[in-house]
């Protein structure tokens, strides 16, 4: 990492948030597979460092951190998120509004379980647009911290599907939609950064544009 990155206060601490995640990872690992109490107390205490870690860079309390996660029963790995791409005749993306934050995105959440990436993005698309779609390409796999999303707890991949419309072009919102639309790829409206960045985006345009075009992953 050279110096000026060392300087941006976002790589800074998106690098940090990363290293916090890794050492809860870690620490749960280590509670889940323990022998010995000796170990046990120590894995403890460094999930405990990782949630303080991680409190300070989103400035939220420990105990909020602390909270925010259940309990791993398992071996921790990353959270799935599904999102499609769907263009028009015109050539224009289809987005949502979250009325999370008030922001656009293209449709999809969290991967279900039981359904696979592109029965998710089917539900997804008929929940968030009233549109009935299939999956028909996968276009990219993104690590969320190789790219610049605001801080998260959660450590996440991001599945982007190419979609096809096969029914009727009729949008209708979903109840935690706000609204609805197509925009050409120059006219994006705001978007929610923590689900999908305008440079993703162009990516995945690009990538739709050519039928033979390898997926993406990072």
């Amino acid at each position: 990492m050279g110096i000026t990155a060392l300087l941006n206060p976002h790589i800074v601490n998106s690098t940090l948030l990363n290293l916090a995640k890794r050492i809860k990872s870690i620490a749960d690992i280590g509670l889940l597979y323990n022998t010995n109490d000796y170990d046990r107390e120590r894995y403890a205490e460094l999930l405990e460092i990782s949630h303080e870690l991680s409190g300070l860079l989103i400035d939220q309390p420990v105990e909020v951190i602390r909270n925010f996660y259940a309990p791993n029963k398992d071996y921790p790995t990353p959270k799935v998120d599904v999102r499609g791409l769907l263009l028009n005749e015109a050539g224009e993306i289809l987005l949502a509004k979250e009325m999370a934050d008030g922001k656009w995105t293209l449709p999809g959440g969290w991967a279900d379980i039981g359904l696979s990436p592109g029965e998710v993005v089917v539900k997804e698309f008929r929940e968030e647009t009233g549109l009935a779609v299939k999956a028909t390409r996968l276009l990219a796999v993104f690590d969320k911290k190789c790219h610049p999303h605001p801080a998260q707890a959660f450590y996440v991949y991001k599945f982007a599907l190419l979609c096809e419309l096969t029914g009727e072009l009729r949008l209708q919102k979903g109840f935690d939609i706000l609204d609805v639309g197509f925009f050409p790829l120059d006219g994006l409206p705001e978007l929610s950064e923590d689900r999908i960045l305008r440079s993703q985006i162009e990516l995945l345009y690009r990538k739709a544009a050519d039928p033979k075009a390898a997926a993406y992953f990072d």
